[in-house]
Formats: structure tokens, C-alpha cells, sequence
């Protein structure tokens, strides 16, 4: 089984210039059940086979789609997803970066109101292995299995998921939630959804410095899951006050520490790795444990 991205999910590509076509053409190689692009004022023609339309509305009263995956400049971005989310998709997945914001204070209120699960912005996207991809990440580390990953980071999420590969855990659906100040889902959002899915019996949760997200799931841990979650708090070593890679991970007024943040998810029960490096066979020995 897997969360979101389903094999009920029929998604249209938003943006198809050059990096939207050339993903566009790798999620249809995995498999995933691609049908149809929106290309303002070009609708009409065809891309990889895929029809091609004005508006979403138009593309989705057209063809039945219920996802969506955005590739539209920053500029431009949060109004696609505004249409995307005007449009009831059940699903947008937002990979744009550098959108500002005060723009994304809209999209996200108006995804909450619509009740659209927002992935995104500035993410690599969501892969149910198997099943397929809305997203920029490569296929060959994933594979069908029982456990379910959450990341604020994409290369710590290919990482992660390459070492669960080696050490034989497939995934259920991994996630890139982004990495700016405000995202769609959050690890709280994906927790609740990997913990009512029957066929996910583990959780890995990358996270990192800055803000409240991850103190937000670890509440939501001790008190509603009942499944083991190993986690990573990227940013140890960072100086406070400088913003380290993502726009969101900025340590401030002395909050949002990695330190506070391993203290709170290991007194709500999670097992905290200490090095990314650790995570898979980490992993891999909660879910022994779990299953002996």
C-alpha cells in the first residue's frame, strides 16, 4: 500500500520547459500514470504522447486527473498551484524553489481550505516504489517494501533510502517535503498517514535545524503512534544565526537547535541517529526488534 501516490493517482505535469519535460520523461519510464501537461496559451499539441492543455480545469475535465506535479518558474509557481488546488486535485506537488514566502502563506491556507495535500515547494517529490513518481529523484535506490521515509532534505533522503536498499527494507512511499519556512505537509502530516496505513510498519524522518516541525511530530509520536520511528537531525555543527542550505534551517533566538530537537524525539520514544550514516542499519535493527 503506500500514501498519496497511489495506483489510483492520475497526474498532469505543470511546466513543460526544458526541466519539466526532461522529468516528465523520466516519471513515465518508471511507470508513473502520467495524462497530460498544461501549457498556457500552447494546449493543443503533444509531449512524449502525453496531450497538452491551457488550464487545468481544462486538463483535468479532459482526462480525470486528481494529481498534479508543478514545474513553473518561482514567479509564476504559486499561482499554478492556487489553479492546480482551485482545479480539487487531491494531490499537488510543488518542486519550484525561491518562491516567495508570502506567496506560499497563500497557497498553503488555500490547500488547508480545499483540503489538497500539498508536497512542497523546493522538494524533490513523493515515489511510491513500484507504483510511480512525481518527482526529480533517481529510481534505481528505491524498491517495494514496509517502510515509510519523510524528509525535509532530498539528498539525505536518496542517501537514507539507498542505504535501506543495501540493508534489504524497501519503502512503502518515500517523501520530500522541501526545505523552505513554509511547506504543504509536514512530518506531523506524513506521520498520520504512514501510522493509518496498514502496510507501513516503520518510519524514517529526516530533519533539520530550524523551526518547530520536528517538535511538532514528536508530539504527535508519543501520544498517537504505534510504530517504531528512527530518525536524523541534519545540522549538528551549525553556527546559530546562519542559515544553513535551506531556507528554513536557520537556528534562531537560540531555538531550533539540533541538540533540542534530538532530546525532544528521543523522549517521545524515537530512536535518534546521531550520524546519517546510521540510519539504515539502525533501521533495519528497530524493525528486527519489532517484528521477533
Amino acid at each position: 500500500m503506500a500514501i498519496l501516490l497511489t495506483e489510483k493517482s492520475k497526474a498532469i505535469v505543470q511546466g513543460l520547459g526544458k526541466e519539466g519535460q526532461f522529468h516528465t520523461e523520466k516519471m513515465l519510464e518508471y511507470g508513473t500514470k502520467l495524462v497530460g501537461g498544461v501549457r498556457p496559451g500552447k494546449g493543443g499539441d503533444k509531449i512524449f504522447g502525453l496531450p497538452t492543455f491551457d488550464t487545468v480545469d481544462e486538463a483535468v475535465n479532459r482526462t480525470g486527473a486528481n494529481a498534479s506535479i508543478i514545474f513553473v518558474p518561482a514567479p509564476f509557481a504559486a499561482d499554478a498551484a492556487i489553479e492546480a488546488i482551485d482545479a480539487e486535485l487531491n494531490l499537488v506537488v510543488l518542486i519550484t524553489d525561491g518562491i516567495p514566502p508570502i506567496d506560499m502563506i497563500k497557497v498553503k491556507e488555500k490547500a488547508r481550505r480545499n483540503k489538497t495535500n500539498l508536497i512542497g515547494p523546493n522538494c524533490p517529490g513523493i515515489i511510491t516504489p513500484g507504483v510511480g513518481k512525481l518527482g526529480i529523484m533517481p529510481v534505481d535506490i528505491y524498491k517495494e517494501g514496509n517502510c515509510g521515509v519523510i524528509s525535509r532534505s532530498g539528498t539525505l533522503t536518496y542517501e537514507v533510502t539507498a542505504q535501506l536498499h543495501d540493508v534489504g527494507i524497501g519503502q512503502s512511499t518515500c517523501m520530500g517535503l522541501g526545505g523552505d519556512p513554509i511547506i504543504g505537509t509536514t512530518h506531523r502530516d506524513a506521520l498520520e498517514m504512514f501510522e493509518q496505513d496498514s502496510e507501513t510498519e516503520i518510519v524514517v524522518m529526516i530533519g533539520e535545524i530550524g523551526g518547530t516541525d520536528e517538535e511538532i511530530a514528536a508530539q504527535y509520536i508519543k501520544k498517537m503512534m504505534s510504530k517504531p520511528v528512527v530518525a536524523f537531525i541534519a545540522g549538528s555543527t551549525a553556527p546559530k544565526g546562519k542559515r544553513m542550505g535551506h531556507a528554513g534551517a536557520i537556528i534562531a533566538g537560540g531555538k531550533g537547535t539540533a541538540a533540542e530537537k534530538k532530546e525532544t524525539l528521543r523522549a517521545a520514544g524515537v530512536t535518534v541517529c546521531d550520524s546519517p550514516a546510521d540510519v539504515g542499519t539502525m533501521a533495519k535493527r528497530v524493525l528486527e526488534k519489532r517484528n521477533s
